[in-house]
C-alpha cells in the first residue's frame, strides 16, 4: 500500500494520477502554503471531511497558528501578521480546518524529518512527491536558478535537508520540473542533487517527457525524475500513439456561469483604445493581441483586435 508525501502539493495532481490509475493509497502528509490551493486540495481529495478542527481554540489561537505556520495569499511571500489578523473568523477558521484536513505541514522550510511520519516501511510504500517552483528556472522566468536558497526554485534544498533529517526514508522520490532544471545553466546545481540522492542511497532516473507522446495533445514538456532508494531499476515508458485533438479534450456543453457577461463583450469588443493601467501612460499596442501584451490579472486590455468579424451578434 501506498503513502503519499506530496511537497509544493497545489491541488494535489500527483494524488488524482493515482486516483485516475486506480492505484490504492493514503494521504500521508502534503506541504503547501498558498491559502487557494489549500482550499482546492481540500475540495477535490477530502470532500467529506466537515469535521471543526478549531473548535476548542479561539479566533485568536486559531491566528496565531496561522500566522505561524507561514500561510500566503499570493503564492510568493507568507502573509504579515496584520494580514492573518484582519481575517475574519470564518475565513480563519476555515483555513484552519482545511490545514488539518489535508495533513498540510504548509511551509517547508519549517519541515522536520520526523514531520513526515514515515513507519513501518516494511509494510508501505512511501512515495515522496517535490514539484519545486520553476519560475527561476522557466524561459519565461528570471534565471536566477536553483544554486541559492533564497530563491524559489531555490527550495530543492529544503527537500535535500529534510530526507538528510529522516530515519526512516521514503522509497520513492518523484520530481517533475521544467527541462531547464538540466539545461547548461543549472546542470551543475542538478547534478549536485543527483549527487545528493546518491549519497542517501538512491538511484536515479530522469528523462524529458513531452505530453503529445502520450496521447495528450498538448506540447508540454517536462523533465521527469524517479528515484529509488536501494538497489532497484526503473524505466521510462514508451511513448503511444496520439489519436486525439484539442477539439476532442472540449466540452460540448458549458454552463452558462463560464460565459462572458454582454457588458464584459461589450467592453473588450470595443474599437476604441484602453489603457494598460501602467498609471495612464501606455496604450494597448493593437497590432498583437492582448493576451501577449497584458501580464495575468494585472491590466485592462483590449481584445477587439482578435474577436472575428464575421461571429456577428450571437456571442454564445
Amino acid at each position: 500500500p501506498i503513502r503519499l508525501i506530496e511537497f509544493f502539493a497545489g491541488y494535489g495532481s500527483q494524488a488524482l494520477a493515482l486516483k485516475y490509475l486506480g492505484v490504492p493509497f493514503e494521504h500521508n502528509k502534503t506541504c503547501e502554503w498558498a491559502i487557494k490551493s489549500i482550499q482546492a486540495y481540500k475540495d477535490i481529495h477530502f470532500t467529506d471531511d466537515k469535521t471543526d478542527y478549531s473548535k476548542d481554540m479561539s479566533v485568536e489561537q486559531v491566528k496565531e497558528y496561522l500566522f505561524n505556520k507561514g500561510i500566503s495569499q499570493n503564492y510568493n511571500e507568507p502573509m504579515s501578521k496584520d494580514q492573518v489578523f484582519r481575517l475574519n473568523e470564518t475565513d480563519a477558521r476555515k483555513i484552519y480546518n482545511n490545514i488539518q484536513a489535508t495533513h498540510n505541514l504548509v511551509i517547508i522550510q519549517q519541515v522536520k524529518g520526523d514531520d513526515l511520519e514515515i513507519s513501518d516501511t516494511d509494510k508501505y510504500e512511501y512515495i515522496l512527491t517535490y514539484s519545486f517552483p520553476c519560475q527561476d528556472l522557466s524561459l519565461a522566468g528570471n534565471g536566477k536558478g536553483m544554486s541559492d536558497t533564497s530563491t524559489r526554485s531555490g527550495m530543492l534544498w529544503e527537500v535535500e535537508r529534510i530526507l538528510k533529517e529522516c530515519e526512516n526514508k521514503p522509497q520513492i522520490l518523484l520530481m517533475e520540473n521544467v527541462p531547464q532544471v538540466h539545461s547548461l545553466d543549472n546542470l551543475k546545481d542538478f547534478q549536485k542533487w543527483i549527487t545528493s540522492l546518491e549519497e542517501m542511497g538512491y538511484k536515479n532516473y530522469y528523462q524529458d517527457l513531452i505530453a503529445t507522446d502520450f496521447g495528450i495533445p498538448q506540447t508540454r514538456n517536462r523533465c521527469f525524475m524517479v528515484s529509488v532508494l536501494g538497489n532497484y531499476k526503473y524505466t521510462f515508458p514508451s511513448s503511444v500513439e496520439l489519436k486525439l485533438k484539442l477539439k476532442d479534450m472540449l466540452e460540448n456543453n458549458v454552463d452558462e456561469k463560464f460565459f462572458l457577461s454582454d457588458a464584459m463583450i461589450k467592453y473588450i469588443s470595443a474599437d476604441n483604445e484602453k489603457w494598460t493601467g501602467n498609471n495612464g501612460s501606455a496604450l494597448i499596442n493593437k497590432e498583437y493581441a492582448s493576451t501577449i501584451n497584458t501580464n495575468e490579472g494585472s491590466r485592462r486590455c483590449d481584445a477587439s483586435n482578435y474577436i472575428s468579424d464575421d461571429v456577428g451578434e450571437n456571442y454564445d
